[in-house]
């Protein structure tokens, strides 16, 4: 790659300038100044190659440090031609020998003009340096032109004073070459690879660092096409130009300058990934932390600093921290450095920034870089970093500096106790297998009786999420018997058991009947979580009333708390709260429960409240929200996936749909409550296609797996009216009757209106004639006092029917305009679909729908009035604890509802025209 010819040209020009007035007669010293790497040679080269072509004599010599003891080495590389100096016959007296060189050059400026020119003469030897400032002051009035390259970049030790500082301005030209633009630096790398992308131009710009050669030198390393990405180490690189031209720029600015570089490259090294700029670097005075590790003088570290930003080769990033311009070129500098001496770096500059104040964080991100420190306040400072990083949701972070923690000297207890924090963070980090090894060793370890459970609860939780329930429970069984004097500890080992044993159906059957039995037997040995069981199992037994359960668990919930036993307290009532549709109730305890958990200790009741919060937002129909961020990656269906597949369905999206519930196979399966939901769910699918023997599958086979786990009670899923309704689409009354008054009667002991007003309104299709009419009006009259959801909007779909089957017209489409506005306002657009198709079927010619402000979700509604109340999606975000995208998904569903385009119309779309814009779109059918 040669340089453009834009930036050399003012250059180019000044020598040629100074050429022809040579030719004219009169000579002139012109000084090319410039960093390393700026180009000096080649216009220096250029220049001679012209003179050449006019006629001129030109004389050439480089100048070299290893010379730089040889008395007159560079003039003589000018005279090399001449015999009497060639044979080395010259005076030693360096007077003498000065003047018969200049009379040499007089012979040859009589013969024709004469270009000399002199490269890195900042390298050449004293006595050449004299002799050509002597030869400067005459030449003025010769025909020469005396053309010399001086290298001016700031380094860290003072500089020799330059050729030309004493002589007059006026025998002198001097012009400094500058650093490449990046829009030259884009010129040159594009026109030698025309079809490389912005992105990885951008990189080979900031890896060139505005310097030519190294950007040649890149160019030449990438020029075999092979990197679809510019690397971050010069190892990739082949044949190493790149690295090669970095220690010979390294090896220019002198050992002193080196050593700074390497310095900062070391620190550079800690900074990747570094926190946001909040977290404290501006205490700390860079030049003053690499004057301390390098023994340079602090001031000139700061100048050094400065020109090598305005050279390119240092960027400041977000936090103001001078970085080096791409990790390639940081690599380059470090080619060398042993990793004992950076470790050893890493160690003096994490002290220094100890001391100097800085936060934890930064020091910590030095010690990931060092060996064993063995010092009391490394493993202090790498644990209040991990901490800091799992508040701020950056687990992989936490699990870095936890994982260097565990290097450091630790006593039994504080290593069990490191190795429980670190296993449970493992398990929360996609494709890693270390969290159950780790927390295998913390149980083995001697500790206190509190350590040893909280790393036995853990274990069992990591491997029942393993699939490995049995293992799981047994290890925390194992600790029974020796744990025998701390009953406290036992029964927060029972606990965790019953949590865990939801996973496994021949697991939770015996570890109810053993609570149980101890209940039975003694009462006041099972603690308030223990009754919380309890009261859950009856629930899902069908032997309690919702009113029942709540009063127990509210009064269980008003007792005083053990720590340890609050969260599957929390939990459980939570759970039991939102089968009641006590929603709001439920939403406060989960809140209150994952509060209260230590984001650091693996914990059963953690998952078991997120699946609460999950079905909380369910049961609100509230479908954006549970279709704002896809369902993570798993190989057998989760809760999440169950309400991912439910909330496609009841949308409209049957593709998507279908895509998700083909994505498991149900076969291979571990059997689990979650298996059970997604079985249901995808029954709701099949139904909705159309494909109902698929559908009525399963629904009986979740029935059958619900049957077994003695869940008979229809709070989670109500099997038997959904394969109730299949019976009665494929024309089997009878056993569609059968399923319909068993839930009914299951329902009625439960006795909540969604609940039985589902139970009822299928009992009514089912039952048909003027008594299917008067039981499908009971199951809306229910429905309306609880929460206004899908339930309703099917409960008057049913009445609708019914009422066009009965001969009532006029009343059924009221029921069913009631029922499409229900469902447009709730986003449910598979059953405002079916609610238009049957007011079509019933003679209305224009389907009713809701539009404006009425039609918004509860959700929609509260996020559009903090959206025109002046609030950013993030505040919003932050305030309803949401992930942004889910606030900007309400928005944009909001606009489309209230037909405007812009934030700033929300407010009048909002107040101004609810009752206009709200009101039912009717067709002219009476």
């Amino acid at each position: 790659m040669s340089r453009p010819a834009c930036a050399l040209r003012e250059a180019t020009r000044l020598l040629a300038t100074a050429t022809e007035r040579a030719r004219a007669g009169t000579g002139r010293l012109v000084l090319l100044r410039g960093a390393t790497g700026t180009g000096r040679t080649t216009v220096l080269e250029a220049a001679a190659e012209d003179a050449a072509a006019h006629g001129m004599q030109v004389l050439r010599a480089r100048c070299s440090a290893s010379e730089s003891a040889i008395p007159f080495a560079a003039v003589l590389q000018l005279f090399c031609l001449v015999p009497e100096l060639a044979d080395g016959a010259w005076d030693s007296d360096e007077r003498a020998t000065g003047a018969g060189l200049r009379r040499v050059l007089r012979s040859h400026a009589e013969q024709s003009p004469l270009l000399i020119t002199v490269d890195d003469v900042h390298l050449a030897d004293p006595a050449s340096r004299r002799w050509l400032v002597e030869s400067a002051r005459l030449i003025d009035r010769l025909p020469i032109v005396l053309a010399v390259t001086e290298r001016s970049q700031y380094d860290i030790d003072p500089p020799a004073p330059g050729l030309a500082h004493s002589l007059s301005p006026a025998l002198v030209t001097t012009h400094t070459l500058t650093r490449l633009t990046d829009n030259s630096a884009v010129t040159a790398i594009r026109s030698a690879f025309p079809d490389a992308d912005d992105s990885w131009i951008g990189d080979c710009v900031r890896a060139g660092a505005g310097n030519p050669l190294l950007l040649r030198a890149l160019l030449d390393d990438l020029s075999d096409g092979s990197h679809p990405a510019v690397p971050d180490t010069s190892a990739a690189l082949y044949p190493g130009a790149f690295a090669a031209t970095v220690r010979w720029w390294l090896d220019c600015a002198g050992p002193a300058t080196a050593e700074v570089a390497r310095a900062l490259a070391i620190l550079d090294e800690g900074w990747d990934h570094g926190p946001a700029p909040s977290a404290g670097f501006p205490d700390l005075h860079l030049p003053a932390l690499l004057a301390e590790l390098s023994g340079a003088d602090p001031a000139r570290v700061a100048g050094w600093i400065t020109a090598m930003t305005g050279l390119g080769l240092l960027r400041p990033d977000g936090t103001g921290r001078a970085r080096y311009a791409h990790p390639l070129l940081r690599d380059a500098v470090l080619t060398g450095v042993p990793a004992a001496r950076r470790h050893a770096t890493h160690r003096t500059t994490a002290e220094a920034m100890l001391h100097h104040g800085v936060a934890n964080e930064l020091v910590a991100r030095q010690l990931l870089l060092t060996d064993v420190v063995d010092a009391p306040w490394a493993l202090p400072v790498l644990q209040d970093a991990a901490a800091l990083a799992l508040r701020e949701g950056r687990i992989e972070d936490a699990v870095a500096f936890l994982r260097r923690a565990l290097d450091e000297p630790l006593s039994d207890e504080g290593r069990q106790r490191l190795l429980t924090e670190l296993g449970s963070l493992e398990y929360a980090v996609p494709g890693s297998s270390a969290a159950i090894l780790r927390l295998t060793e913390a149980l083995r370890l001697p500790g206190s009786p509190q350590e040893r459970v909280r790393a036995a609860v853990a274990l069992g939780t990591a491997l029942t999420g393993r699939g490995r329930t049995h293992a799981g429970v047994e290890v925390l069984r194992s600790l029974f018997d020796a744990l025998a004097d701390r009953p406290d500890l036992v029964s927060i080992l029972r606990q965790a058991f019953l949590q865990l044993s939801d996973k496994d159906q021949m697991v939770r059957q015996e570890a109810y009947k053993r609570l149980a039995e101890m209940a039975e037997r003694s009462p006041e040995s099972i603690s308030s979580a223990g009754h919380a069981f309890l009261v859950k199992y009856a629930v899902m037994a069908g032997l309690s009333s919702a009113r029942e359960a709540m009063l127990r668990l509210r009064a269980l919930l008003a007792e005083p708390a053990d720590p340890l036993s609050e969260p599957y307290l929390l939990g459980t009532a939570a759970t039991v709260a939102q089968w009641a549709d006590e929603l709001d109730e439920a939403e406060r305890l989960v809140e209150r429960g994952l509060t209260g958990q230590r984001p650091d200790v693996l914990h059963p009741m953690h998952e078991a409240l997120l699946h609460t919060r999950l079905d909380i937002i369910a049961a609100r129909a509230d479908y954006t929200r549970l279709l704002a961020d896809p369902p993570p990656a798993a190989t057998a269906p989760t809760n999440a996936h169950a309400h991912a597949l439910t909330a496609l369905v009841e949308t409209g999206r049957a593709a998507e749909a279908e895509r998700l519930a083909d994505s498991f196979d149900l076969r291979t399966a571990p059997d689990s409550w979650e298996l059970n939901r997604f079985l249901y769910a995808r029954g709701e699918l099949r139904a909705a296609k159309g494909d109902l023997p698929g559908a009525l599958h399963d629904f009986l086979e979740c029935g059958r797996r619900q049957s077994a786990r003695e869940m008979f009670s229809p709070v989670v899923t109500p099997w038997r009216t959904a394969a109730a309704e299949c019976h009665l689409a494929l024309g089997v009354t009878r056993e569609a009757l059968a399923l319909a008054e068993e839930e009914l009667r299951l329902a009625r002991v439960w006795n909540t209106p969604r609940t039985v007003g589902r139970a009822l309104r299928v009992l009514g299709t089912a039952t048909g004639g003027h008594r299917g009419l008067e039981l499908t009006q009971e199951a809306v009259g229910l429905l309306r006092g609880g929460p206004a959801g899908p339930e309703l909007v099917t409960a008057l779909l049913a009445l609708g029917r019914l009422l066009t089957a009965s001969g009532e017209s006029s009343r059924a489409r009221d029921v069913l305009r009631e029922a499409a506005g229900l469902a447009e306002r709730l986003g449910a657009i598979r059953l405002r679909d079916l609610a238009e198709k049957a007011l079509r079927a019933g003679g209305a010619r224009r389907p009713a729908t809701r539009t404006g402000a009425a039609s918004l979700t509860d959700s929609e509604r509260r996020i559009a009035e903090l959206a025109a109340g002046g609030r950013t999606n993030a505040e919003i975000a932050d305030l309803l604890h949401l992930a942004r995208r889910t606030v900007e998904t309400h928005l944009t569903h909001s606009y489309r509802k209230l037909g405007i385009h812009r934030r700033s119309a929300l407010s009048t779309a909002l107040t101004g025209g609810d009752v206009a814009c709200g009101a039912l779109v009717r067709g002219r059918d009476r």
